[in-house]
């Protein structure tokens, strides 16, 4: 049997990454289970859209370079350029919904896990994950705001909204809070704290791309081959060629699952980072621990 991981306790940022990924090492075939089992289907389509955005660009920029102004019907071009533009918002939105659904998932896991003394349970985590989808959804819309407006500002307060909203999702997972209140709340608990939890932020970030990378090498690797063997070609467009080939878009499909596994290390990472906040503030554990305490004394 796994060793209940604590989380309700104060942090540093070495037992941060090292609790994560020790979470993940010693649950992951439960933890992946219950997230396929709930976003699989959405994963899929968003797999399958990949795939058509990338051949509907490859067709766009094909007819771009080829367009030929005196012919009777150019339209055909920026039909393929429309076409393109549409698969790639409609990736967008699907993308949106996955990585929704995924922060969903793994919090709601780990809420399950420490309410349930280890042991998360399939059914509350995608009860609380479909009963709670427009909150975040809400909550991610307000958020792109949010930093959208930090950048018209200047780069610095994009920064420190990015890192403040970091905690947005695990406040309302833990607390339940509304959106105004999760965003409200992210800036209290943060106060005091924010260059300590921008350094987690920042480090989980880099490790979590450098393990992601890992799954683009492949099809870079297959890029920069079939770029070399096309350069030779006199048709500008047999380059574009393999934006349509399907080892290459298998080859993606592989960094896009890949890329979405690793995810779930940050949206871990930032349990344990806002019960270190949460711990600091509110000594929650701390009292928690104490009740349990006089409680066994009282039997």
């Amino acid at each position: 049997m796994n060793k209940l991981i604590e989380f309700k306790k104060e942090r540093d940022l070495g037992a941060i990454i090292t609790d994560t990924f020790t979470f993940i090492r010693e649950n992951w075939k439960d933890y992946f289970l219950t997230v396929f089992k709930i976003i699989g289907p959405v994963l899929l389509v968003g797999a399958a859209i990949l795939v058509f955005a990338m051949v509907s660009y490859s067709g766009a920029i094909k007819g771009i370079l080829t367009l030929d102004q005196s012919a009777p019907d150019p339209s055909g071009a920026f039909d393929s350029i429309f076409g393109m533009f549409g698969w790639l918002f409609l990736m967008f939105i699907v993308f949106g919904i996955v990585y929704t659904l995924l922060s969903e998932v793994s919090l709601y896991y780990v809420k399950s896990y420490i309410e349930n003394d280890g042991v998360a349970n399939f059914e509350e985590v995608k009860e609380q994950t479909y009963a709670n989808i427009w909150k975040f959804v809400g909550l991610g819309i307000l958020s792109i705001l949010m930093m959208i407006a930090g950048y018209i500002l200047c780069v610095l307060p994009i920064v420190y909204i990015s890192v403040v909203l970091s905690l947005a999702m695990p406040i309302m997972v833990f607390e339940s809070k509304s959106i105004g209140e999760t965003i409200s709340h992210s800036f209290t608990l943060i106060k005091g704290e924010w260059w300590n939890t921008f350094g987690v932020v920042l480090v989980i970030g880099i490790l979590v791309s450098m393990l992601g990378f890992v799954f683009s090498i492949p099809s870079l690797i297959y890029q920069l081959i079939s770029m070399g063997v096309s350069i030779s070609n006199e048709d500008p467009t047999a380059i574009l060629g393999i934006l349509e080939d399907p080892i290459y878009l298998i080859l993606n499909l592989i960094a896009y699952f890949g890329k979405f596994l690793f995810y779930s290390v940050t949206l871990i990472a930032s349990a344990f980072i806002y019960f270190d906040l949460n711990e600091q503030k509110h000594f929650t554990g701390t009292f928690e621990k104490i009740e349990n305490l006089g409680n066994s004394s009282n039997l």
